[in-house]
């Protein structure tokens, strides 16, 4: 158990992995701050809903493809009085299509979510961090930015490129009591994968060595873990969990 209570933010915290992972946190008795770009009545309505289910989250909207975006909203929240002990850059975003159909737009569009994203939050935060002389810093890859999947040259580059920053960073902030990893989720049962066809959906999991999709849950226990002071000599690691699909 952590001597005080430690804040973390995770990014797009407001579904899928993100809820878990926020959860996750919650029951470990960390205070959750998430990040979303919903509208606010949608925004609203999810906070009462996890509300009603006993886990109490602070919310803040943001553009994380934003740099200027990610400032102010670290702006607010130290206004708000709150201290990021604990970041899991979370956000993401899929625009899939071979490379000879997919244009520039696309391209930067999950670039920016998912790679940007990364500095862009990670920049306004790090400093609380090594002058506290603690910090957990989790960055959600995937299985695709390790083995690479056709259709994704976008998404694959922005999940691998993530892991890039982990190791250089890790090696910045080692001695000053923050630690950096990756984690790299295979296909999860969220609603991203378990709304594609079903003939496609089953040959996902045919090609699962346990034979079905991994569970939020399952990586948001995985997260927590590494946010924890057990975890401490852990740095500049990708962790996968994805059943066995790729093993490296």
């Amino acid at each position: 158990m952590m001597p005080e209570q430690k804040t973390a933010l995770v990014t797009g915290g407001m579904g899928g992995l993100g809820e878990a992972i926020a959860r996750a946190f919650h029951d470990a008795g960390i205070r959750v701050l998430v990040t979303h770009a919903r509208d606010e009545g949608p925004a609203k309505e999810w906070l009462a809903a996890e509300r009603d289910k006993g886990y109490g989250f602070t919310s803040y909207d943001v553009n994380v493809a934003d740099f200027k975006s990610c400032q102010r909203m670290a702006e607010r929240l130290h206004a708000d009085g709150h201290q990021v002990d604990i970041l899991v850059n979370n956000a993401g975003v899929t625009r899939d299509a071979t490379l000879g159909k997919l244009d520039k737009e696309n391209w930067d569009a999950v670039l920016r979510v998912n790679l940007d994203s990364v500095f862009n939050v990670t920049k306004h935060l790090i400093d609380g961090m090594t002058d506290r002389g603690w910090g957990r810093i989790i960055n959600i890859a995937s299985i695709n930015g390790i083995k690479g999947q056709f259709g994704q040259t976008n998404y694959s580059a922005a999940k691998a490129g993530m892991h890039g920053f982990t190791k250089a960073l890790a090696q910045e902030v080692a001695k000053k009591g923050v630690t950096v990893n990756t984690v790299s989720p295979g296909y999860l049962a969220t609603t991203m994968v378990t709304v594609v066809p079903e003939d496609t959906l089953a040959r996902i999991v045919a090609g699962i060595p346990v034979g079905r999709l991994g569970q939020p849950d399952e990586i948001a226990a995985l997260v927590a873990f590494i946010a924890s002071d057990a975890a401490a000599f852990m740095t500049g690691s990708n962790i996968s969990m994805n059943g066995g699909q790729h093993m490296y």
